[in-house]
């Protein structure tokens, strides 16, 4: 692709490096960019800087917040008793989405990947064990995604967390092996929530 000018091929660069955005895509919203009033841009561009300088992780769940405590932990409404482990900020929107949960939640960062070099010490998972050890989690629900991965992570917190007292539990399998919670569709998602099934039973499925 030629430009003709340096200016525009940095910044078509630098948007092409966001997951999803190809060269070309990149180079339309760079001249949509261009096209708008300047206070639009700099709306933007300000947006974004105190997003990555002021933004927050919950210290007690990790999702992302503008407080210490996030606006779901805080809430005395919902059931502190029941903790939603998710591998990462978009499963928490796409669960809150469904209107059929009224627990808190733990965001793991991610999921164990050997090949990919991630392991149980790059993850919350030493949080989410004193959390539990607490006393106040009566059930963890495993949502991670069905994948070689995800299984792999909901076994290793399972023997974290043996000995103490807990229940259990993971999703039903409506959403697909395979499959992202963020693109499953609500309606499934939440129903998956409500018929969880004991996590030693999914052991004895797979």
């Amino acid at each position: 692709m030629e430009f003709s000018s340096k200016l525009l091929e940095n910044a078509v660069y630098e948007m092409s490096q966001l997951p999803g955005i190809g060269k070309r895509t990149a180079l339309r919203l760079v001249l949509h960019l261009l096209k708008q009033p300047e206070e639009r841009t700099h709306y933007l561009s300000n947006a974004l800087m105190k997003l990555k300088s002021e933004v927050n992780f919950c210290k007690s769940c990790h999702n992302i917040s503008d407080t210490e405590i996030c606006e779901i932990c805080g809430n005395p409404k919902r059931d502190e008793s029941l903790v939603c482990v998710v591998e990462d900020i978009r499963d928490v929107m796409a669960i809150e989405n469904t209107s059929q949960y009224n627990g808190l939640y733990h965001v793991l960062g991610g999921k164990i990947s050997p090949m990919e070099g991630v392991g149980p010490q790059d993850l919350n998972i030493g949080s989410l064990v004193n959390r539990v050890k607490e006393g106040t989690v009566k059930e963890l629900i495993f949502a991670l995604s069905s994948t070689m991965e995800g299984d792999t992570t909901n076994f290793y917190i399972y023997r974290q967390l043996e000995g103490l007292e807990i229940t259990t539990s993971t999703i039903a399998r409506g959403i697909s092996v395979g499959d992202e919670l963020e693109y499953a569709d609500e309606v499934t998602l939440g129903r998956s929530i409500l018929n969880r099934i004991p996590f030693e039973s999914s052991m004895k499925a797979n």
